[in-house]
């Protein structure tokens, strides 16, 4: 038997009855990591040193998981997957992660990520490409990419993850797993490596909604070192589930998922449309109401350049500290500024550096209102937009990209410029800081596919409330990677 294919409740059961005890998961989740590694490249770092801890009635304690490697963890290897940190070991723990710890958490790895969390496709990580479990012809998406990958193997009930534009929930879809995003400072982002900070949230991967609840009712909570954090200790995320749904209301957007908005769809964007439709027939089985909204489609269409452009300009001005002089593998220079260029220039791969560039331009004097400012404008109709049907809705409910994981050379794959907003619609929940959930929801070709539902902040126990019963009417619950065969 496979103990790290069970529940987060599955396994405390397990481990207050004494029919395992945490030093035994934690040796099996080692020894899975390693053969995932083989398979996957999914981790930066195995602990092999890894040991159990007591037993308690926290649901967490004694069961092990996964640190996304752009968490700061005290006296462990945290590279943000980039080689200008690939020696870099911090002298303190990220308040999410320290929270877990305080739960009786095990950390027996780090995961890959595409470089400092700028990347949708799990492949410039400093380690290498991640490979999808179920197919390691192709991509688990980003950057939560060895998270998501190490779930679905099986490796550990969940993993933490970091979501910018989608870095959570599209690799979530693409792994037939769970991702969830909570509001914006529900989770302390003290610690994690800041790529865009008024967009970055700290989450998590698992295999359920309930077990995304139980963990992220222990990561959440307010922290002086986070202004941005707020108190949430009267929102119990896990006793909320209760599935009882009937009588909510959910809108899903004309002008994304409308099969007529695609007039060159391929098979699988087809089959991902229709299965999307048997979902929202499930919804209103379960007694909630789905009615079709439309938005803007100029405003939609905005949606990724405004999201370049912003999450550029942040990330820009945050690693401008990336220097080599304070930390990281110091460069040779005759001088600082000689050591700066050479580390800057050297260190960070090619996608990195475009982004910089983007990000210093669009700051400039000159460029700053024409793109900075009118990109920050064109988020706030975004936002408001989304807001405006909160007043009606309990959520949006939208599929997840256009069809299963791309492959990784990309010879297979028809990039098709309309389902662009198809692709991207999830950075409207980074935007406006909102709860959202992606659930696996199907299968094309023996790949899976997902749905994410998205609500108005503050409303996190509604969302999982709501992912939970749809979840439960479905099969798709607990799932563990099962290779396919190649097409």
């Amino acid at each position: 038997m496979k103990y790290m294919n069970l529940s987060i409740e599955e396994l405390h059961e397990l481990l207050i009855s004494g029919k395992v005890t945490s030093d035994e998961l934690v040796k099996e989740a080692l020894e899975l990591s390693h053969q995932v590694q083989e398979k996957c490249n999914a981790f930066v770092t195995i602990l092999d040193d890894a040991k159990g801890t007591e037993v308690n009635d926290n649901l967490l304690s004694g069961i092990p998981y996964g640190i996304k490697d752009n968490y700061s963890t005290k006296g462990i290897l945290s590279t943000g997957s980039s080689n200008t940190l690939k020696d870099y070991i911090p002298f303190f723990t990220a308040t999410a992660i320290e929270n877990l710890e305080k739960s009786g958490a095990v950390a027996v790895n780090k995961t890959v990520l595409d470089e400092f969390g700028m990347g949708g496709t799990g492949t410039t990580g400093h380690t290498g490409v991640v490979k999808n479990p179920w197919d390691t012809t192709r991509m688990c998406a980003g950057s939560s990419a060895g998270s998501a990958a190490a779930v679905a193997a099986g490796v550990y009930p969940y993993a933490t993850g970091s979501d910018t534009g989608d870095s959570i929930r599209k690799p979530a879809a693409y792994c037939g797993i769970v991702g969830y995003k909570p509001t914006y400072g529900m989770i302390s982002r003290y610690g994690l490596f800041a790529f865009a900070s008024s967009l970055d949230h700290c989450g998590v991967l698992t295999r359920s909604v309930k077990d995304a609840a139980i963990v992220v009712d222990n990561m959440k909570g307010i922290d002086k070192n986070d202004m941005t954090s707020w108190d949430s200790s009267k929102i119990n995320l896990t006793k909320s589930l209760t599935g009882d749904v009937k009588g909510k209301k959910l809108c899903y957007i004309k002008e994304i998922c409308d099969e007529s908005m695609y007039p060159n769809a391929s098979k699988e964007l087809k089959e991902h449309l229709k299965n999307y439709r048997g979902v929202l027939d499930k919804c209103k089985e379960l007694g909630m109401i789905v009615d079709e909204v439309s938005v803007d489609l100029t405003l939609l269409k905005a949606l990724a350049s405004v999201y370049v452009v912003i999450s550029c300009a942040e990330a820009t001005s945050n690693m401008s500290n990336l220097t080599g002089i304070v930390f990281g593998p110091r460069a040779e220079g005759d001088n600082y500024y000689d050591m700066m260029k050479n580390y800057r220039t050297k260190g960070f791969s090619p996608l990195i550096k475009r982004r910089f560039v983007i990000g210093s331009y669009v700051l400039q004097a000159e460029n700053k209102d024409r793109y900075f400012h009118n990109a920050q404008r064109v988020r706030r109709l975004l936002v408001d937009t989304w807001k405006k049907l909160f007043k009606d809705y309990d959520a949006v409910i939208l599929p997840v990209g256009s069809g299963p994981a791309k492959h990784l050379d990309g010879s297979k794959d028809i990039l098709d410029k309309d389902t662009q907003i198809l692709e991207e619609h999830l950075q409207i929940g980074n935007f406006g800081g909102f709860p959202s959930i992606t659930i696996p929801d199907g299968f094309i070709n023996g790949l899976p596919v997902g749905v994410n539902i998205t609500g108005n902040c503050y409303d996190d126990e509604n969302v999982l409330n709501i992912a939970y019963a749809l979840e439960s009417s479905m099969n798709y619950k607990g799932q563990i990677a099962k290779e396919v065969s190649h097409e």
